[in-house]
Order: structure tokens, then sequence, then C-alpha cells
């Protein structure tokens, strides 16, 4: 079904404000849900705000905390989130990264003890709109195999980044497994297979089988061992950055994912300048001959398309996922 994008995010807002959040931070969280559903990233809108709302009733998100500076190294910042709404950190961070960006020509925040940030693609899109190169990534719990294992010791590690063009900005958003754990679910809930095989079933098969996947707790890493090698790679540079958690203390504490550390650096650039140049990239991207029924798309061209539809014709959603926060 449909839902007009104001009725969805006011959702989102009655609920949290009934949680004892102000209005200022119910409505910059709900925006965060909304926009993400709103651009198709189901995962992380409407069907994840129940998990955001059980975490904050837990304590593991703490809704009124502030982010505070713990360390400056010119271009660099070190911050802890102290626990707080993670797309809330995230934002401030992107924020923070521009303002050194603008005088130093990059700027970098790392983050420790965070939440999850919802759609990595945000914060990339936060750089972007201000014209600037972005580029941002997270550890997370350890939910994927390291390359020649078979159990989990290494986070899908979402990695983003960010180019402004004008009539869209290019946006990879991509987590280090074949698919991330939210768009697995989402596969789940819709009991479709997915395209491609996306990890291992008990046995040790490569399988299509979302629920499988989840299960088995194997998934694939994009690239084999590349996206192995990439996983372990962020993880040492959002750690090491930030002071913060790793994955492999985050997933041992015992803990649900939270504590997580995440780095957003953003890079000052002159976007008209180099309009010939992207466009040109992308042009003869484009330019190749396609397999029947297929179209070539640089990364977030069909976000806009689908942010485009859901805001004409109204947001789509899952009914069980839209019956269950009209219940909260």
């Amino acid at each position: 079904m449909r839902v007009p994008y104001d009725q969805l995010k006011a959702e989102f807002e009655r609920v949290l404000m009934s949680l004892g959040i102000s209005f200022d931070i119910a409505q910059k969280c709900a925006t965060v849900f909304a926009d993400n559903s709103r651009d198709g990233v189901q995962s992380h809108g409407l069907n994840r705000f129940p998990v955001f709302v059980q975490y904050i009733k837990e304590g593991l998100v703490n809704p009124h905390a502030m982010p505070t500076l713990t360390g400056s190294l010119g271009a660099l910042e070190q911050w802890d989130g102290n626990l707080g709404p993670g797309m809330l950190n995230a934002g401030f961070c992107m924020e923070r990264a521009l303002l050194l960006a603008a005088n130093n020509g990059i700027g970098c925040i790392a983050l420790k003890n965070t939440n999850h940030w919802m759609r990595g693609g945000t914060y990339g899109l936060q750089a972007a709109e201000a014209g600037y190169i972005g580029l941002c990534f997270t550890n997370t719990t350890a939910n994927m195999p390291p390359w020649g294992g078979t159990e989990p010791r290494l986070g899908n590690n979402p990695l983003v980044i960010a180019i402004p063009k004008a009539g869209g900005h290019v946006v990879l958003d991509m987590a280090m497994s074949q698919f991330s754990f939210g768009k697995l679910g989402q596969y789940q809930n819709d009991q479709k297979p997915l395209p491609v095989a996306g990890g291992y079933d008990h046995d040790g098969n490569l399988t299509t089988d979302a629920t499988a996947i989840k299960q088995s707790r194997r998934a694939l890493p994009i690239g084999f061992w590349k996206g192995s090698g990439l996983s372990i790679v962020l993880d040492l540079l959002a750690t090491v950055l930030s002071g913060g958690n790793s994955t492999a203390s985050i997933s041992q504490s015992g803990k649900k994912e939270t504590g997580v550390s995440q780095v957003f650096i953003a890079i000052k650039t002159d976007a008209e300048k180099n309009a010939e140049l992207i466009n040109e990239i992308i042009t003869y991207t484009k330019s190749g001959e396609t397999i029947e029924g297929q179209e070539i798309l640089y990364p977030g061209e069909n976000m806009l398309r689908t942010r485009k539809q859901n805001l004409t014709q109204g947001v789509w959603v899952d009914n069980e996922a839209w019956d269950k926060l009209l219940s909260l």
C-alpha cells in the first residue's frame, strides 16, 4: 500500500514523542526514517523503526545524549557519541567534517560510542548537497565470516562515497556483504529469493534463500576474499581513528549492536568545474551495450526515480509494517 510522506513522518514523530522525546529530536529522527522509506530503503526506514524504538526502551539508545569532543588534530577531530541516536550523531559529525573541509580542504571526524546510523547514504548525500565529496563508513557487530572461515568474525561495515552532480548526485552506499542484513530481512519478509547467491546455508551451499543465510549467519562477502579484506581494513580504520570499539569488542560484549565506531570525511571540490568530467565518465559508462531487459545506472540514479514516484504516488509501505507502526 502507499501512504503520503507527511503522514508517514507524522506517525514516526507521534511514537517517538510518546516515549518522552522532545519534538525537535523526534522530528529529526522521524525525517531520517521517512526519507529512507521515501527513497526505497525500507530496510532502514519503516521496517527498522520498531527496532529503534525497542533500543530506546532498553536503554541502548539515549535519545537525549549529545556528542562530545574528545580530541583534535587539525583537520581530524575525535568525538564520543555517548550512545545517542545514531542518525543524529552521524548528521552532526558530517556537518563538522564539512566545516573543517571549508577551512582545510578536507575534514575528518572519527566517532566512537554511537549507534546504528540507519542508511549511510544519508550522510553522503548531506555532503553532496553542500557541494562536497563525502566518504563515511562504520563497523558493526560480527555478522559475516572472513574468507576461508565459517563463523561470523567480520561486520558488513557499510561504505559510502558521494560525489556532487547536477541533476542527481552519485551516491555509492554498500555493505561488505553481498546483501546487507536489512536487505536480507526485506527479501525474507517478502518471501522472495535473492536475485543472486547471497551466502551459505547450514550445509555450506551457496543459496538465494535469505532465511537460510540469516540462520547460518554466513553472509557472502562482496568479491569473496576482496570484500573480506576490505571489511577488516574499514574496521581497523574506524576503531583506530576513533579510539572506540572494534567489531570484535562489540560482538563479544554480549549486548545487541551498540557502541559502534564511525568515520566521516568531507572533501572540498568545485562541483561546477568538475561537471564536464563527471558527465563524460557517466555518459561513457552508459554507452555500452546492455543485457536484454536491463539498464546501466550510476550509483544513486535509481534512488532518485524511486523518490520521485513515492512523493507523487505516496510512499510504498509493507501492510504489516504499517499496521505495526500504528499500534505503537
